[in-house]
């Protein structure tokens, strides 16, 4: 086998790794009906004009089953922190004592369960997307090889197949991902 083929097919793999490791992490930031300090992850927060991520500003902690409690390293940015929690789509109000925010996590409705199964699925497809995307990336690069003659028809055939093993690993995983956040959103 060729030694750039072997690099390419490398690649992706190592690449489509990345993309299903990155939708297990927006899968970590769909609350369940546990309180997961992972909830907040995606949430920026307006500090003095910079879009900075949560998780810069204050400590996150989940003392109870069902209450997360921020607490912020800057105490003015108390309000900024409120505000970008009640902008988010994770329909939670948080309360406010000046020094700490808590954040009780309601039990979810089923009608919110079944919400939070779609987005789930959204996200699940853009994962498998992004793998097929790579898949295509590298198709592409071991096509270019063989157009420039340095390797054979043959072994262009053999990394497709190759490469689509791994791709097929890979949905399949994404796939599980979503089978058990499915089981854990829908569990009461």
């Amino acid at each position: 086998m060729n030694e750039l083929v072997s690099e390419f097919l490398n690649d992706g793999g190592e690449r489509m790794d990345k993309a299903a490791t990155a939708c297990q992490n927006e899968f970590n930031t769909i609350r369940t009906g546990r309180a997961s300090t992972a909830l907040l992850d995606r949430i920026t927060v307006d500090y003095y004009g910079a879009k900075t991520p949560l998780k810069q500003l204050a400590n996150v902690s989940a003392p109870e089953a069902r209450l997360l409690v921020i607490t912020p390293y800057d105490k003015t940015a108390i309000k900024e922190i409120e505000h970008a929690i009640m902008e988010s789509e994770l329909g939670l109000n948080p309360g406010n004592d000046g020094s700490v925010i808590r954040l009780a996590i309601p039990e979810l409705t089923e009608e919110r369960r079944r919400e939070l199964v779609k987005i789930v699925k959204g996200l699940a497809e853009n994962g498998r997307v992004a793998v097929r995307n790579i898949r295509r990336d590298v198709i592409h690069e071991i096509k270019k090889l063989q157009k420039d003659g340095e390797i054979s028809e043959d072994e262009l055939h053999w990394a497709e197949d190759e490469l689509q093993k791994v791709t097929d690993g890979h949905v399949r995983q994404v796939d599980e991902l979503l089978k058990h956040k499915e089981a854990e959103i829908l569990e009461v």
